[in-house]
């Protein structure tokens, strides 16, 4: 009987832990299609869902700390546990990551970008993709497909990069759109630590499936 529970709990909080991905890869689309548009409400929109986003995690975070009381857990079982607690505290922060964009966009208002949108909607696209794909590496407890999730976060690195050096040159160049320009930079580099987290995701599905702790980012 107590098995049975604890099995039902597990999945409801891997379930609890996926919807709050979801909620979290939304609030990555909503906030740079917000830049994109100069659109101050979906902006704030994004930034209003930040507190469900909040409440579901502190929920997992509470049914986490519960799971080992339903049974005296194997290894297996607590590198379950211990996943899913961090995993869930990466996905939180990928949320405010994408709640800080919005808050750029918000203070921005309708501004005008000094380049036109490229290279950020490729990040964000990017960092959507890796993050879906993590959550199904974690669902299916498969060790070989969050190994080569982690090996994107290199795209997201060197389009970083890339566009850090042209705001650079603009801001050189053009001193009145060095507001615009570090926005833009700053944008970039919050898609840039999304992608660590997703990285920092798929080191827990590994230490998961496999119990070794690896360094992917």
């Amino acid at each position: 009987m107590v098995q049975k529970q604890y099995h039902t709990e597990l999945v409801n909080v891997q379930q609890k832990v996926l919807r709050l991905s979801k909620l979290a890869n939304a609030a990555i689309k909503g906030s740079v299609k917000a830049l994109q548009d100069h659109d101050v409400e979906q902006a704030e929109a994004v930034i209003k869902g930040d507190a469900r986003i909040n409440d579901l995690s502190a929920e997992i975070e509470v049914l986490c700390m519960h799971l080992p009381v339903l049974q005296q857990p194997v290894d297996q079982d607590l590198r379950m546990i211990e996943a899913l607690i961090k995993v869930n505290l990466d996905i939180e922060r990928i949320s405010d990551l994408a709640v800080d964009i919005a808050k750029i966009v918000a203070a921005n208002n309708d501004k005008e970008h000094v380049k036109p949108l490229i290279d950020i909607p490729l990040m964000a696209h990017i960092t959507c993709e890796m993050l879906d794909d993590a959550l199904c590496a974690f669902g299916e407890l498969n060790s070989n497909l969050a190994y080569d999730i982690a090996k994107r976060d290199d795209e997201i690195d060197a389009l970083f990069d890339q566009l850090r050096r042209v705001l650079l040159t603009f801001m050189v160049e053009n001193p009145g759109k060095i507001e615009n320009a570090s926005h833009l930079t700053s944008v970039a580099q919050y898609l840039e630590q999304i992608g660590d987290h997703v990285g920092n995701i798929c080191e827990s599905v590994v230490y998961m499936v496999t119990g070794d702790r690896v360094k992917l980012n």
